[in-house]
């Protein structure tokens, strides 16, 4: 069921940077970005399969894929400052996240929030939800969209040349990143069993 799920996606990815050129580009990845499961490395592998058929250019796939995820991080940072912060300072003790965690948190996005946001987007999963935390902890705004679309332009441009260069066969990439989305996904799942651990232990 689940690799039905993503065959739709796909070919919904597809026939809309298909239809729409560049704005279709820029629309997926700001849907991507705002944390709907639409794996980018459908969309600009994709894109570099357009520009080997001459109908994009990589300069220009580049850039409309690193500002629709610009868009897309920008709403879901907003969604963080607006509406998760309070929710996490109301109840975040539930879920073992504490006044302390929280002011870690806000240090660390201060200190270092522009190195790490500008790496994430070059990470698996991490690049996508990394603009809520940012978001809660009251990321600097006007850092938080430099580093995200400058952190945005190697990984879109790896992706669309790979499908430049791979051609027809440029959807052969998905099942490679896929292996390292599982790698990923098991280093956050190791990571918060630890957290709570911790806390429980507290």
């Amino acid at each position: 069921m689940f690799g039905d799920i993503i065959l739709i996606l796909g070919k919904f990815v597809i026939k809309s940077v298909s239809g729409l050129g560049y704005f279709g580009v820029i629309l997926m990845m700001a849907i991507e970005s705002a944390a709907v499961p639409l794996p980018s490395e459908v969309i600009m592998p994709f894109a570099g399969f357009l520009i080997s058929q001459g109908k994009m250019t990589l300069l220009g796939a580049t850039i409309a894929g690193a500002f629709g995820s610009l868009v897309g991080s920008a709403i879901l940072y907003w969604i963080g400052y607006y509406g998760g912060r309070p929710l996490v300072e109301r109840y975040g003790k539930y879920v073992f996240i504490s006044k302390h965690d929280m002011e870690k948190s806000d240090n660390f996005f201060n200190r270092y929030g522009s190195g790490a946001i500008f790496f994430s987007r070059m990470m698996p999963i991490v690049r996508t939800y990394i603009s809520l935390p940012a978001g809660i902890a009251r990321m600097n705004f006007k850092n938080f969209t430099v580093y995200t679309f400058l952190g945005s332009v190697p990984w879109c441009f790896a992706l669309a040349y790979i499908g430049k260069f791979l051609g027809d066969n440029w959807n052969s990439l998905e099942g490679y990143f896929r292996k390292f989305d599982y790698a990923v996904l098991a280093v956050i799942v190791v990571l918060v069993i630890l957290f709570i651990k911790k806390h429980l232990k507290k």
